[in-house]
């Protein structure tokens, strides 16, 4: 396996500083929670996402062309403005499943980082990777709702109360759910890593150790560090930064793309990205001005974001489907069989 790449580095550095910080009893709080989150609108969070156009033109090796453009940023904005409109038509449901939908793409990052930045030789069949993605996902979604019932709660109560005044959002689960639920995931996992062990060999053993060390540093993570700390932080250093890496690959190696190193590659990605996340940013301004009640606290500022959020996953979703899709993330590995 090569070197680790540095992406993988600051994620693990972050996550591993923070968690000894609060295990130490040096914990952040007030304003310090809501950083993260804050710095994402304008520094790796909001911005990954923002040139999926150019990696949808990358992947038809198409010029950037306004013909060329339009046909890929059509279909784009249609699916993030209808999963918008579910938001007002049924905040709730579009919460549980912007929850469902990010378990589901942050695992699926880690999954390709698993194959590409950390090896990932282990994960030799699809059913394996389909795994991990449900393992990985889970870490970032449902640790904190374990550890952090009612703050977790609250905030899902705040992002669905952008739209509705009451949403109906317990604030606190019964205990019995959530030990069920710690139950069955930790078998869940261990299932994971056992299963992994043996299909990685002696091969790809070193594989599979820093993919049960990322999983119990993450567990770690989330189940001590205040949620919105932790998933904004996770959101900009490990998953932005790794998807990041990954454009930069993508938009560098098609046909028609110039060839650059990494800082003039890093360069143009800024480039492609500000117009957009400019753009992004003029639409949070209007669901401001068109919700029913506009935010007046910074939680209920957070909430409206991650609305704006939510509605611009789902096309990055579409968009990360095909890229995997070229990268053949979802296959079984060569010269393995299915079982």
């Amino acid at each position: 396996m090569s070197r680790l790449h540095p992406a993988v580095l600051v994620g693990w550095g972050s996550v591993a500083l923070l968690t000894a910080l609060v295990v130490a009893g040096v914990e952040p709080d007030g304003l310090w929670v809501y950083v993260p989150f804050l710095l994402s609108v304008v520094a790796l969070g909001l911005p990954h996402g923002a040139v999926d156009h150019v990696v949808l033109l990358r992947l038809r090796d198409a010029r950037f062309r306004m013909g060329p453009l339009l046909s890929v940023l059509t279909p784009y904005l249609l699916i993030g403005i209808a999963y918008l409109a579910v938001w007002f038509a049924a905040p709730v449901a579009a919460f549980v499943f912007f929850i469902a939908l990010t378990w589901a793409h942050w695992g699926q990052g880690d999954v390709h980082s698993l194959l590409t930045l950390t090896g990932g030789g282990h994960l030799v069949y699809r059913w394996q990777r389909i795994w991990a993605l449900f393992v990985r996902g889970a870490l970032p979604m449902f640790v904190p709702l374990l550890a952090f019932p009612e703050v977790y709660l609250a905030v899902a109560d705040a992002v669905a109360g952008v739209i509705a005044s009451d949403t109906g959002i317990p604030a606190m689960l019964p205990r019995s759910v959530l030990l069920a639920g710690a139950l069955v995931y930790g078998l869940v996992v261990l299932g994971y890593l056992v299963v992994g062990f043996r299909t990685a060999g002696q091969a790809h053993r070193r594989a599979w150790a820093l993919d049960a060390s990322e999983v119990a540093l993450l567990a770690a993570f989330f189940a001590t560090v205040h949620p919105l700390l932790a998933v904004g932080v996770y959101f900009c250093l490990w998953h932005a930064l790794r998807h990041i890496v990954r454009l930069t690959a993508i938009t560098t190696t098609a046909p028609s793309a110039p060839k650059r190193g990494w800082l003039a590659s890093a360069t143009a990605f800024a480039v492609h990205a500000v117009p957009t996340t400019l753009l992004a940013l003029a639409f949070l301004w209007g669901l401001y001005a068109i919700v029913p009640e506009p935010p007046t606290t910074l939680d209920e500022f957070i909430g409206l974001y991650l609305v704006l959020i939510a509605a611009l996953t789902l096309p990055h979703v579409w968009v990360v489907v095909r890229m995997d899709g070229r990268e053949e993330v979802w296959g079984d590995a060569q010269g393995s069989t299915s079982s």
